[in-house]
């Protein structure tokens, strides 16, 4: 197992949860998700999510787009 801080923390959406900021990863190995440990902004609780349940916020001059809109694209997974 492995725990790593982030620094600095990054931006993301946690499915069901809302946005916040993840601020470590712990990696439980090959038979895992990794779990993200992030501060949710609206409520301020600390929740370990799964790798599947979280997504980077958008970034535009990254050209990393709304999850909902490039799924509607079909650029989404």
């Amino acid at each position: 197992m492995t725990f790593t801080q982030l620094d600095p923390p990054l931006p993301i959406h946690v499915q069901d949860k809302g946005a916040g900021y993840a601020f470590a990863v712990i990696d439980y190995g090959q038979e895992h998700h990794l779990i993200w440990v992030t501060a949710i902004n609206e409520s301020g609780e600390i929740w370990c999510a799964p790798n599947p349940k979280v997504r980077m916020m958008a970034n535009w001059t990254m050209g990393r787009r709304k999850a909902e809109i490039a799924a509607a694209d079909g650029c989404a997974p």
